[in-house]
């Protein structure tokens, strides 16, 4: 079929998306999406920022596949973060020439912002978006949107990491999306395998009821909307793609890395405290468990300790991540503190849920601070094994961090006995009264 009407040429500010306080009631289970309306059934979003010579290319490839692969309706929209150079020209120019190609200019930079402004301005029925460097091969582009127009799944996602993908890149990076994987793992509980491959769509009912909860405007957009998704009880299709790596990325690794890191503290404080309305998102949109939720995790001591340790592993190759990350640019010290103080709130968190089975909001502000005492011993050990180390010789790296492993491995068994004996110590049951 055709693709939906066009030149649409838009100009829009990020304050012009409304949303609602007033809590949306229950939704009837997802069927199947509309397909015979005039509404288009899909809409990618392209966000750019300064890509005059990548946007034509790209915008050109994935409507010659969408007009020849894709049995619907369908729009492209190019959503132009701010661009300084011609990049708005062009997409002018194409969303002129394509019919269903549109062009959206948004004033402020962010990739994040861009996608909550096109995709809750938008009418199709499936929200997609894709990077413009075109990394994932677009074979993929229809398992994707296809469990979500049929009503199976509520949120899609490409996964470099899921078996059957093919990925060309770095080992640089490739440590890097890893040990990012891992973390969220460990910090905030969650069961999808990749984050932030720019190859993401979402049912447009469901994106309506999640984005308005959705902070951040940048790159930790995507990981914010998938944790909501997944606490809110919805169903995550995974697809493994073909992904070539893009040399000429732009992306800040270091920087990003920090607001990611920054962005999962923030999301898992509000996680903590209940501020996030996960009960009400849950009530509106979960499509709820076959059988009844399983109980907490036992207080067996073996389990414990298996989870507990799982939870560390994640842990220190989080913090050594953040280590080498921050060393050369605060010194070894400053790194040891702030990679031990983002790394211990995430711990406590996982800690609490996964190892202790401690679950919902009550408690939760005095378990951490609780944790961070506990961290505080964990900062001694370490501080002072560099310190002595330093005080001894001048170590090369790798001695540094062989050092820095031993202490966080006695400051790991004495933070098993302080969350077991006390941050988490449940309280004695009441003894039953007899009567003779």
């Amino acid at each position: 079929m055709d693709p939906a009407p066009g030149p649409i040429v838009d100009t829009m500010t990020a304050t012009e998306t409304t949303t609602t306080d007033t809590p949306l009631p229950r939704q009837a289970p997802r069927g199947p999406v509309a397909t015979a309306g005039p509404a288009p059934v899909l809409d990618v979003v392209v966000p750019v920022h300064n890509e005059e010579l990548d946007l034509e290319p790209c915008v050109r490839r994935l409507h010659e596949h969408l007009k020849t692969h894709f049995p619907y309706r369908f729009r492209i929209t190019v959503a132009d973060n701010a661009s300084t150079d011609r990049t708005w020209a062009v997409a002018e120019g194409l969303a002129e020439e394509l019919t269903g190609v549109r062009a959206v200019r948004l004033e402020q930079k962010g990739r994040g912002r861009a996608l909550h402004t096109t995709w809750l301005g938008s009418d199709a029925e499936v929200l997609a978006y894709m990077d413009v460097d075109l990394s994932t091969d677009l074979a993929a582009l229809s398992p994707l949107v296809a469990p979500l127009i049929s009503g199976h799944s509520d949120v899609a996602i490409g996964s470099r990491l899921a078996r059957g993908a093919r990925v060309v890149r770095g080992p640089k990076r490739e440590l890097i999306s890893r040990c990012y994987n891992l973390i969220l793992r460990g910090a905030l509980a969650v069961r999808f395998s990749d984050a932030q491959c720019g190859f993401k769509a979402i049912r447009a009912d469901v994106a309506r009821t999640l984005l308005p909860h959705v902070a951040d405007t940048g790159w930790f957009f995507d990981t914010e909307l998938l944790v909501l998704a997944q606490r809110a009880g919805l169903r995550i299709h995974e697809v493994p793609v073909d992904w070539v790596d893009d040399p000429d990325s732009r992306v800040d690794i270091l920087a990003t890395a920090l607001a990611d890191l920054r962005g999962i503290a923030r999301l898992g404080r509000g996680l903590a405290t209940g501020s996030l309305p996960i009960t009400e998102l849950r009530a509106q949109l979960g499509r709820g468990a076959i059988s009844s939720d399983p109980p907490g995790v036992p207080s067996g001591l073996l389990r414990q300790v298996v989870r507990f340790a799982a939870v560390g592993v994640v842990s220190t190759l989080a913090y050594l991540l953040l280590f080498v990350l921050l060393r050369g640019q605060v010194g070894p010290q400053p790194a040891n503190l702030v990679a031990l103080l983002v790394t211990a709130v995430g711990n406590t968190a996982a800690n609490r849920r996964l190892t202790f089975g401690v679950r919902g909001s009550d408690g939760a502000a005095r378990h951490q601070f609780q944790g961070l005492l506990v961290f505080a011993l964990g900062l001694g050990l370490t501080s002072g094994a560099l310190a002595l180390l330093h005080g001894m010789t001048s170590p090369a790296r790798a001695t540094e961090l062989v050092v820095l492993v031993g202490a966080n491995l006695l400051a790991t068994v004495l933070r098993f006995l302080l969350l077991r004996g006390w941050v988490f110590r449940r309280a004695p049951e009441p003894a039953l009264e007899t009567t003779r």
